[in-house]
């Protein structure tokens, strides 16, 4: 046999092992909402050749390449086992079952690492949560889709609504058909129908009811039905606490802004300060999108080496609050055309870090320049160190961070040499380390961070969601603290 032959083959057989994961993910995901992770990775929904190419992923931070040969056995463990609610990382049983030297068989030792989400000790499953999204554009959409897919039993977050502006003939039609398609993320994964009759859009059997009004003040959520809802806004419009107190109508019972909150809102990066949430907060914000591609990374860093100062350059993609052609905008420079101009301006990511990481008393400045194209943006985070390091100590360690801590939902890495942008659309993490272009000279450190300036921030907005309506899920085998 040759040696084409024999790769083949070998393809072949790890085709028909990946094929066999599928109806086994999704029995879990569906009957007892047991999400399947692979290096936080998602395998939920994922055809034959995305579990094969997620398991080679791992090669860039792990150092090799898993096998779904090596995965397999822990996933059919976990189907003899009484689970509850969780996310289970079946890269990390096959890591940590590795490096074991108790000679536990498989079964065994995977009963062991999951103990937490078995038995007496499994969360029991609600009823779910009502969730409203307030606004429908580019964040609303993709928080929409991820609000879907996440729908699994039915027993956690439920999007019961829709609240945007009157539009012209045809409005719910052509608001189903940008959530259906999408020039960047693609197509809508499942089915979409449209009921104008009664202003609802289905979508994977999900009813979403489309409510037309001006202002919060026009809306009875209790009249669709709507109980304890946490509403989204993704409009941008209200961003202090006395603005966003306007949705708190009977029906809603928090408000979660997806851009940065001004005065007291608390403004959350999750992986790093959720855990501060008040259980009685009403109002917060998920801050920016540059902020939390900066903060997890910079918490990291603090935690390790100790940051006394630091900047942040973002090369951040154009928005729709840019021009597309030279025209009249309140700031200095955002009126001219996007598609043809790299923009300076600022970014108050800087200035968030103090709200999210209150202990770091490092000067944070920073500054931004927006580029043409349309997602995923880069931030070049320049640290100056309390003590002298090396580029593969700092390398070593980042990587370790985006395995095994925490932060590793948030923080990813690449070791790619010819990365560019497009690479990572569609991202869930909210920073990915480009390792190839990461500076160490002593103290000095500077890390070049990609984030999908939409997805990925519309993931860590689900996170802060999930966390607050009670069904964020406990995560196996627990990362390193």
């Amino acid at each position: 046999m040759t040696v084409n032959d024999d790769s083949f083959t070998n393809w072949k057989n790890r085709e028909e092992i990946a094929e066999s994961m599928i109806p086994i993910i999704g029995k879990l995901h569906r009957e007892q909402d047991v999400t399947i992770l692979l290096h936080s990775r998602s395998l939920v929904n994922k055809s034959v050749v995305s579990i094969l190419k997620t398991h080679r992923f791992a090669r860039q931070i792990a150092g090799e390449e898993l096998s779904v040969t090596e995965t397999l056995p822990f996933l059919q463990a976990l189907t003899t086992l009484d689970l509850g609610p969780s996310q289970i990382d079946i890269g990390m049983l096959a890591a940590t079952y590795k490096a074991d030297d108790r000679g536990l068989s498989v079964e065994r030792f995977t009963a062991e690492a999951v103990a937490g989400a078995t038995g007496a000790n499994k969360i029991e499953r609600g009823e779910g949560r009502d969730v409203v999204l307030y606004g429908f554009g580019r964040i609303g959409r993709l928080v929409a889709r991820l609000l879907i897919e996440k729908a699994g039993s039915g027993n956690g977050l439920r999007l019961r609504a829709v609240v945007v502006r009157g539009g012209g003939e045809a409005d719910l039609v052509k608001r189903a058909s940008l959530l259906r398609r999408d020039s960047i993320h693609g197509q809508f994964q499942g089915t979409i129908t449209v009921d104008e009759a009664s202003s609802t859009i289905i979508a994977n059997g999900n009813a979403i009811k489309v409510i037309y009004a001006n202002d919060p003040s026009e809306v009875d959520y209790t009249a669709y039905g709507i109980k304890d809802a946490i509403l989204i806004d993704n409009t941008g419009k209200w961003r202090d606490r006395e603005g966003l107190s306007k949705h708190l109508r009977p029906g809603i019972d928090k408000v979660v802004l997806t851009a940065p909150g001004k005065g007291d809102v608390p403004n959350i990066v999750h992986g790093v300060n959720h855990d501060t949430i008040k259980p009685d907060e009403q109002i917060l914000s998920c801050a920016s999108c540059t902020t939390n591609a900066i903060v997890p990374p910079l918490k990291a860093m603090d935690d390790e080496y100790g940051v006394l100062r630091g900047h942040v350059e973002t090369v951040h993609s154009f928005t729709n609050d840019q021009n597309l052609l030279d025209n009249y905008h309140k700031a200095d420079r955002r009126g001219r055309s996007a598609p043809l101009n790299m923009v300076i301006t600022e970014t108050g990511a800087a200035s968030a870090v103090a709200k999210a990481l209150p202990d770091l008393k490092a000067p944070i400045t920073g500054s931004s320049i927006r580029v043409p194209v349309p997602d995923v943006s880069i931030a070049i985070l320049s640290l100056r160190l309390s003590r002298e390091t090396t580029r593969e100590e700092v390398l070593d360690y980042l990587r370790d961070v985006s395995l095994n801590s925490p932060l590793k939902r948030q923080i990813d890495f690449t070791t790619a040499p010819d990365a560019v942008s497009m690479d990572f659309v569609g991202s869930r993490h909210s920073s990915i380390v480009d390792a190839g272009a990461t500076k160490v000279d002593g103290d000095n450190a500077i890390l070049y961070l990609w984030y999908d300036n939409e997805f990925g921030y519309s993931c860590q907005v689900i996170r802060v969601v999930q966390h607050v309506s009670g069904v964020e899920y406990p995560t196996y085998p627990s990362p390193a603290v």
